[in-house]
């Protein structure tokens, strides 16, 4: 499970590029100059860069373990509840309110449904059949995913033969990990198609905002606070319509499912919106590398999950694909 003005609020992990993220921080009016005139955080950055690539890294496992106590769309549910609810604390004490205007409402409905009630719902419905790891692993193709959208739906966005050269590393990556060579390695076909479109709509999401959210002038904690509130009406009306309510409150699915929102979603998106603000937008969204090797180990060390080597390995280039989209070419010196 990557930040845009609303993405990194609501991803599983925070996977946005850091165009994006740069547009929007602009657009809520955040700078990075100012912060340090107000002094510097009491926590050092990459501390709580760590801490956020270990919460990102561990929603995959907070996830599974919430659908062993809950159907999928209630982990949902539950997860942009108390997500809602810790932004919703920091509205209240920062004296922000929330968005104005029915057009801007609209823009987070639909940036609410690809960002948050669809993609949160995809994962937790593959790790029923899936492992954690390779959800986690599969969340790590969302840039590859924006790259392909972003060359259609961006005109400033030119294709480029790195760019290219990633996306096609990206595709061998993904291979690697799923075991094309022998049967995809007995992964569940449906689980993992499931969690590949959930990261596909993470980039559908970050465009979308982009197109029609970077420039509305709401700070990047209203407009969150928005889409997470909508996102958790959406899943509310929806979630009794397919599934028969809960009727037993396991305490480990519980707590999975608070962590999972509360600090995968909620305190995650605090985290990171300093982040971007203290020391940029690419440095701040490289947590989307580290998010695959935390859910890696989580998964591995504290639920047994079944490792062989072809996952790491595919892991490793998958991000290296996904990193050679998001570089850009270094400029050629000019002739004197």
């Amino acid at each position: 499970m990557r930040t845009t003005t609303t993405a990194h609020a609501s991803s599983t992990s925070p996977t946005s590029s850091s165009t994006t993220a740069s547009t929007t921080t602009a657009a809520s009016g955040t700078d990075p100059a100012a912060l340090g005139q107000r002094g510097r955080p009491a926590v050092d950055w990459r501390i709580r860069f760590g801490a956020l690539a270990l919460i990102w890294g561990c929603s995959f496992l907070f996830i599974k373990v919430g659908t062993d106590g809950f159907a999928p769309l209630y982990v949902s549910l539950g997860r942009m509840l108390f997500g809602t609810a810790v932004l919703g604390v920091a509205l209240a004490v920062k004296r922000e309110r929330l968005p104005r205007g029915a057009r801007t409402w609209g823009h987070l409905a639909v940036a609410a449904f690809l960002l948050n009630a669809l993609p949160f719902t995809l994962f937790a419905y593959a790790e029923l059949s899936i492992p954690s790891t390779l959800a986690g692993i599969c969340n790590a193709t969302t840039p590859l995913w924006g790259m392909v959208l972003s060359l259609v739906a961006l005109s400033e966005d030119r294709p480029t033969r790195r760019r290219f050269a990633g996306l096609g590393v990206g595709f061998l990556g993904v291979l690697t990990v799923l075991g094309a060579w022998q049967g995809f390695s007995g992964q569940d076909p449906a689980g993992t198609v499931m969690a590949l479109v959930a990261s596909a709509s993470y980039a559908v999401g970050w465009i979308y905002v982009r197109r029609t959210l970077s420039s509305t002038g709401g700070s990047h904690l209203s407009t969150a606070g928005g889409q997470l509130l909508l996102g958790t009406v959406q899943l509310a009306v929806v979630a009794p319509l397919v599934s028969p309510l809960p009727t037993s409150f396991p305490a480990v699915s519980v707590l999975a499912v608070f962590a999972l929102g509360a600090l995968g979603t909620g305190v995650a998106f605090l985290v990171q919106y300093g982040l971007v603000a203290e020391v940029g937008p690419t440095t701040a969204t490289l947590t989307t590398y580290f998010t695959p090797v935390v859910a890696t180990v989580a998964g591995v060390a504290l639920l047994g999950e079944r490792l062989s080597w072809n996952t790491p390995v595919g892991a490793l280039i998958v991000l290296a694909g996904a990193a050679l989209t998001q570089s850009k070419a270094k400029p050629k010196a000019a002739r004197s």
